[in-house]
């Protein structure tokens, strides 16, 4: 099987928007770490550094609401002013000097997990309108390598800043990589109609137009069903990494840091290959291959071994991401434009949502039982999650693969009941 980088990289517009999402990637990733151990360095406090990441995650829970905005605006644009938004907004983080001040920062943040939900629902409907449907595929795969491949370097790079030169450094160079990020989406051509104006409508209503599609289309709603399973499993597998390095591996805590890059080097593979993978098999399939690998990776983690447990991280780093570009290339190929920001926004919700409850679920899990049987149980779920993703009756699945049927045929409509553009 041969990469498709290389035609897809001929794309002028597939270049840009990956320039844009690796240049956002890396300033993102860098002030994740800087902004925890900021906070650590100006109030002590171990509580508020992890409120740093509760800030950046909390407003995905609203993505319903959120994606609505991007069904109501011009994608290209929304995003070019978004990203020149948030260099500005990154600004008051220069006045930031001693822990009275920190509120500032907490609320920076919040703004930047709400810019990133809005931009994440913009992101996935300008692809569908600027790149053709076969390369969808490799576009967000090489997006998931994009972003592992910024974790690996980003972090690294970000704590040397801040030791350096301190947390304002950092706030100012993620601020000139959103707008580097804004140059590159404003040199993508697209041609994008003019959104409909929903005036009869509220808020809230447009809002469940999207949850209603995902909701009625047997592919899509089961492909985010398995997704979100399988990131409640990550979280419980996350919770226990520490003690799998600890009490199984018998190695000190900064060893974990290997199993997440091993991870992450998985993770960069699977998405070179995703494309490709994605040509040969339906969504649903790849899904559920990707998932299957991610359970066995999850289970061999009990083996006290250290190339055992290192095989496993990278199994881990190569399955998990396989739902999540499965679900989102889903999304894009059967989704109405008018639609397709509620609903890119609404399985974001759905697929990331639980990570986060389980890795709290799992840290009280693990005061109770051996890690050992959390693992064995994670995997086992994760397992029936794989299942899950291909339990759909012969002829509704393969018609489901190529358009929604039934109730979900009464959304193909606009936001005032037009159809909507294609």
């Amino acid at each position: 099987m041969s990469w498709g980088g290389g035609r897809v990289l001929r794309d002028r517009n597939v270049v840009l928007y990956l320039s844009g999402v690796v240049v956002s990637g890396f300033g993102s990733s860098a002030m994740a770490l800087a902004a925890g151990v900021w906070t650590k360095s100006l109030t002590g406090s171990d509580s508020l550094a992890a409120l740093t990441t509760f800030c950046v995650w909390a407003p995905v829970l609203l993505g319903p609401l959120i994606g609505t905005l991007a069904d109501r605006a011009r994608r290209r644009p929304l995003l070019i002013w978004t990203n020149i938004g948030m260099a500005v907004v990154l600004l008051p983080l220069l006045t930031v000097h001693s822990s009275d001040q920190i509120w500032i920062l907490f609320a920076v943040l919040t703004v930047y997990g709400t810019s990133s939900v809005l931009m994440d629902a913009a992101e996935a409907a300008l692809v569908a309108a600027a790149v053709p449907e076969t390369l969808r595929g490799d576009i967000n795969g090489l997006r998931m390598t994009a972003n592992e491949g910024m974790k690996l370097v980003a972090p690294l790079l970000g704590a040397l800043l801040f030791v350096q030169f301190g947390g304002h450094a950092v706030a100012l160079l993620d601020a000139v990589t959103f707008m580097l990020a804004a140059l590159a989406f404003t040199l993508i051509r697209v041609s994008e109609p003019a959104p409909r104006p929903a005036v009869a409508q509220r808020w809230s209503a447009q809002a469940a137009e999207g949850i209603r599609y995902l909701r009625h289309h047997p592919v899509l709603w089961r492909l985010v069903l398995a997704g979100a399973a399988t990131m409640g499993v990550a979280g419980l597998n996350g919770a226990s990494v520490y003690a799998v390095v600890d009490a199984g591996l018998h190695r000190p805590p900064a060893f974990a840091g290997v199993l997440y890059a091993v991870q992450g080097v998985g993770s960069v593979v699977i998405g070179l290959f995703a494309g490709a993978l994605l040509r040969r098999m339906p969504e649903r399939v790849f899904a559920a291959a990707g998932i299957m690998l991610f359970a066995l990776g999850v289970a061999l983690r009990v083996i006290p071994s250290v190339p055992v447990v290192l095989l496993a991280s990278a199994m881990i780093g190569a399955g998990l991401p396989c739902v999540l570009i499965a679900a989102m290339t889903a999304v894009q190929r059967v989704t109405p434009s008018g639609l397709l920001g509620r609903v890119a926004a609404t399985a974001n919700t759905l697929l990331f949502a639980p990570n986060a409850v389980a890795l709290a679920a799992g840290a009280g899990l693990l005061a109770l039982v051996d890690h050992r049987v959390l693992l064995v149980v994670a995997g086992t779920a994760a397992a029936a999650a794989s299942v899950g993703c291909l339990v759909v009756s012969g002829a509704r699945a393969r018609g489901a693969d190529i358009a929604p049927e039934g109730p979900a045929r009464v959304e193909d409509r606009g936001p005032e009941g037009t159809e909507a553009p294609h």
